[in-house]
């Protein structure tokens, strides 16, 4: 794919890279001619395990959420709802996974994502707590992905998303489970 051009509401951008895949999309690096941003296709591929509806809707009003929350995310700069990409700014760094694989997770980093939790929890919001949706720049860790739910213990960061910030039987788990 790489190379190929996209287009966003007429407007071209050159992928240059996938950088994932997620439960409602594919997210490349692109360049739109002046800059790197993410530029999100978004996929109809089944999910066994959650249940989608409008999914270029559920992104966009999840950015609303997220902002309007405070949760320090990647700026949302188009959407195109013909061809159901979003274009979102590209922030550059290192996920807490990449951290996690190397054994060189800090502490300040979950202290960073419970603040984020101080923040959605009273907002009755979870987000998706997985650790390749967060980037560390400078210093400073953002959530990368737009997904958020209402909030059920079960799902917070206490309760699941902890399992998997540290090399925990899940996180090897989840090694094993896609090969690694």
């Amino acid at each position: 794919m790489d190379g190929t051009i996209l287009t966003v509401n007429g407007r071209p951008f050159v992928i240059r890279r996938l950088l994932g895949k997620g439960k409602g999309g594919y997210s490349y690096l692109a360049w739109d001619g002046a800059r790197e941003v993410v530029l999100k296709q978004i996929h109809h591929e089944p999910c066994d395990y959650y249940q989608f509806g409008d999914k270029l809707q559920a992104e966009l009003c999840d950015y609303r959420r997220l902002r309007d929350i405070g949760i320090p995310i990647p700026a949302l700069l188009d959407a195109d709802e013909a061809e159901e990409r979003i274009v979102k700014e590209y922030i550059a760094g290192d996920t807490v996974f990449d951290y996690v694989l190397r054994d060189e997770m800090r502490p300040e980093f979950v202290e960073q994502v419970r603040e984020m939790c101080r923040l959605l929890y009273p907002a009755r919001t979870n987000i998706d707590y997985f650790p390749t949706n967060f980037v560390v720049h400078e210093g400073r860790l953002y959530y990368i992905d737009f997904e958020c739910n209402d909030y059920q213990e079960q799902w917070d960061f206490e309760h699941w998303g902890i399992r998997y910030w540290s090399r925990t039987p899940e996180f090897e788990e989840y090694l094993r489970s896609r090969g690694g």
